[in-house]
């Protein structure tokens, strides 16, 4: 039985009794004109952008949803392939693919269709913040409210959870692609210099936040990119302070879709929110500051669940287990 992070940016593969065996980036390199795949994860991502005409690296992914169908089935299959090597490479494996919780049906059955392209049993669907809340731990199945945030590379799921069900949820296409996005725009205004995806998620990984912290010297980080007056070479230095800055507005979406939520919810499970706090999930969640930003703003307790960046598919590997106490899981079953 396989669980599978099928993420814009990463895809994630946990096996059963074998734990997390594949994260790469979620990027295929193929040949223009024949589609032949030449390299699929950490070896197509280093091609990105630095292709001959012949070749393009690209991200099948976008926004947590199929974008590109076709090139989407094949690194999956090579994906599933590398994880199943020897003997196991003749198996059809029971495959649980996670998803945003806002996606349409027609996105489900895009997934729910390429899973049984590669060859799976049986394709089965879980959504990202009911993936999340089991693989921090939480006992979903419990009549007490829990709230995750689960911040990705193209969504943020928040979602309120009781007994193994999503009771009030919102999908956000802001995560951690809008944060590098908004990066790369602060550093063309302020200092007429564009820089790449890559460098923007290097700045947000070294010095990002998502709060001023008081107190001693701001960590500053020197940016490299091409200046927009001479399209020369050009070294600035960005503050941690010029991040938080930058990510602001993104921050204040995810802020009020956590409101939002809080505000829909039955008074009870809010109740119990208030008790247990919130759990934040994801590679995003990872952002300095973000639960001290968060906690400010709910005035609830708000904790980084341990090893955010695997929680998800995790917790899609432990719910094979578990989907007799999975509302929203069995509908998936009886669905497709």
């Amino acid at each position: 039985m396989i669980g599978v992070d099928l993420g814009t940016t990463t895809v994630r593969i946990h096996v059963k009794g074998k734990g997390v065996v594949l994260r790469e980036p979620a990027v295929i390199a193929v040949t223009k004109g024949t589609m032949d795949v030449k390299a699929v994860g950490e070896e197509a991502y280093r091609m990105l952008g630095r292709t001959p005409g012949n070749i393009t690296a690209v991200r099948p992914m976008a926004d947590g949803v199929i974008a590109d169908y076709t090139l989407t089935e094949k690194m999956l299959k090579a994906f599933i392939r590398k994880v199943l090597q020897g003997p196991q490479r003749f198996l059809r494996p029971t495959i649980m693919v996670c998803i945003p919780s806002g996606i349409t049906e027609v996105e489900k059955r895009a997934v729910v269709q390429a899973v049984h392209e590669i060859g799976a049993r049986k394709a089965l669907l879980i959504e990202e913040p009911v993936a999340g809340a089991i693989g921090a731990g939480i006992e979903i199945a419990e009549p007490v409210g829990s709230m995750v945030v689960d911040i990705g590379g193209g969504t943020t799921d928040v979602a309120m959870i009781s007994m193994g069900g999503i009771v009030v949820s919102t999908s956000l296409r802001v995560a951690g692609n809008v944060f590098d996005r908004d990066l790369m725009a602060f550093v063309k205004a302020k200092h007429n210099l564009l820089i790449g995806d890559r460098t923007a998620e290097e700045v947000k990984r070294t010095i990002g936040g998502a709060i001023v912290t008081g107190g001693g010297e701001l960590p500053t980080m020197e940016v490299r990119g091409r200046d927009l007056i001479d399209g020369m070479p050009k070294t600035v230095e960005v503050t941690a302070d010029d991040v938080v800055a930058a990510l602001r507005p993104s921050l204040e979406k995810i802020a009020a879709g956590v409101r939002k939520v809080l505000e829909q919810s039955p008074p009870e499970l809010v109740s119990d929110v208030i008790e247990r706090g919130i759990v934040l999930t994801g590679g995003g969640a990872q952002l300095r500051g973000l639960d001290v930003y968060l906690q400010r703003i709910t005035n609830i307790p708000v904790a980084v669940a341990e090893n955010p960046e695997d929680c998800v598919v995790v917790g899609t590997s432990k719910a094979l287990d578990m989907a007799h106490l999975l509302q929203d899981a069995r509908q998936t079953y009886d669905r497709y």
